[in-house]
């Protein structure tokens, strides 16, 4: 456990840095938080801290209803959740205000959960879903004017108007065009965005990562591409993948990959591939594999532009003095990643 001290300044300031590390009991109140509670912070006397959920329940505290930290962080709520799978199931759907408010939605609210998880306003995350699934069709060898009745609009203008403003072409003319479809879905480590193209997954991030954004820009200017809400082959095993990692039962993916970097950096997130499961590589250990000494730093650099977590494990590289290091996922993930393949490889050795 860390310092009383930090984790209560850690829980007066929100800090997402700290989520997972600890959690937080208010003796006035029975009540217990996430270090990023936004409910009114306590006294400092009146807190108690916890490793987990389960051991503040032991100890008589219930969970916050502001923070709930006993669903998984990020969690979708489940009307929404039932609004994504309908969307999910056909595309051509469109969802007013008039729609949502009869299925017991508050519009406002909604608007503020899309804004707030993906970036993007769900008006125009109903119209990628859309225009996403019309660009398969399309490169399928359906017609333009099919494809566009089919996907929900009314008139042919109004689908190449939006198609174009989307993917940068209109449909007639996108064939050379390619999308970089985008999911985002729940872990035990909170939410996470997965990108793939025709031939794998590209980025694979946390959801709250601050280079996210720089990064999503970057693989569509050296994919020249589109990135665009939608589903993809290759979404479904790689979250069944991720869920048996989470349970120990995955100590390998077979998820094909597509890795967007230069040739060194290639280099080092293949030879992160090599690292065994369970174990750690310092950073110097790591340039000694790639037979360049000198390039500790260059190394550390390109672990650093990683984008697709978990799968590559940079995670497993640590300092030389056996501390945890920069993490972009943030260091009690890593700390996390690190005791679920160290326990199951006990078990196994045992």
């Amino acid at each position: 456990m860390l310092e009383p001290d930090i984790m209560y300044k850690a829980l007066v300031d929100k800090d997402p840095t700290y989520e997972g590390l600890f959690i937080a009991a208010v003796k006035t109140t029975g009540i217990f938080c996430r270090p990023t509670c936004t409910a009114r912070k306590p006294k400092r006397e009146n807190v108690e801290f916890f490793e987990s959920s389960k051991e503040a329940i032991l100890h008589g505290y219930r969970a916050c209803k502001t923070c709930s930290p006993l669903e998984k962080l990020g969690a979708t709520p489940p009307l929404i959740k039932k609004i994504l799978d309908e969307l999910n199931e056909d595309h051509s759907l469109k969802f007013k205000d008039y729609d949502l408010v009869k299925r017991g939605i508050e519009p406002s609210a909604l608007r503020r959960w899309f804004k707030k998880n993906h970036g993007i306003t769900f008006h125009t995350y109903q119209r990628m879903q859309r225009i996403n699934s019309a660009f398969s069709k399309i490169h399928r060898g359906e017609t333009v004017a099919a494809t566009a009745f089919d996907s929900g609009y009314e008139s042919l203008s109004g689908f190449t108007d939006s198609f174009t403003s989307l993917v940068g072409s209109a449909p007639s003319q996108s064939k050379n065009t390619q999308i970089i479809t985008m999911c985002r879905f729940e872990t035990p480590l909170g939410p996470m965005f997965a990108c793939a193209t025709e031939k794998g997954i590209c980025l694979l991030e946390f959801t709250d990562r601050r280079m996210l954004e720089t990064e999503l820009k970057a693989l569509s200017k050296q994919l020249k591409g589109t990135v665009l809400q939608g589903d993809s082959k290759y979404f479904e095993p790689l979250k069944k993948q991720l869920t048996e990692y989470f349970e120990g039962n995955r100590k390998e993916f077979d998820i094909p990959l597509v890795l967007i970097g230069t040739d060194f950096q290639k280099k080092v997130w293949e030879e992160l591939l090599r690292i065994p499961y369970g174990t750690t590589r310092s950073y110097k250990r790591q340039a000694m594999a790639l037979n360049n000494l000198e390039a500790i730093r260059a190394v550390a650099g390109a672990n650093g532009m990683n984008k697709i977590a978990i799968i590559i494990p940079c995670h497993r590289v640590i300092g030389e003095d056996g501390s945890l290091t920069g993490y972009g996922g943030g260091l009690w993930r890593k700390k996390r990643l690190l005791d679920i393949e160290q326990s199951q490889l006990k078990l196994m050795i045992e």
